[in-house]
């Protein structure tokens, strides 16, 4: 079983990048002192090339924009409304069984 997925802030992986840059250790080795793996360091480096000071910007989700986000504020408010209804459904239940006695 896995544990929970490790997260690295910005300037932890920027830092990886600049020592793998750096060359005084082999990756294999620098990645194994980090805590990493050695192709996660790789990834991270390719991200800094391409992005450059856009590089990990957030948290690492993607963002859930218009339609999504509508949808799960809609389906929120619903299940608060399914709660309360299952709550009075309950109360009622009880009230009616007591009433037979």
């Amino acid at each position: 079983m896995r544990g929970k997925r490790q997260t690295f802030s910005r300037e932890f992986k920027l830092e990886a990048v600049r020592l793998l840059e750096e060359g005084k250790k082999p990756p294999a080795e620098l990645a194994r002192e980090l805590g990493i793996r050695r192709n996660q360091l790789y990834k991270w480096k390719d991200k800094t090339d391409k992005q450059g000071g856009s590089a990990f910007p957030g948290h690492g989700r993607r963002l859930i924009r218009g339609t999504e986000a509508e949808e799960i504020t809609r389906l929120k408010r619903e299940l608060v409304q399914v709660k309360e209804e299952n709550e009075i459904l309950k109360k009622a239940a009880a009230f009616f069984a007591r009433e037979l006695k």
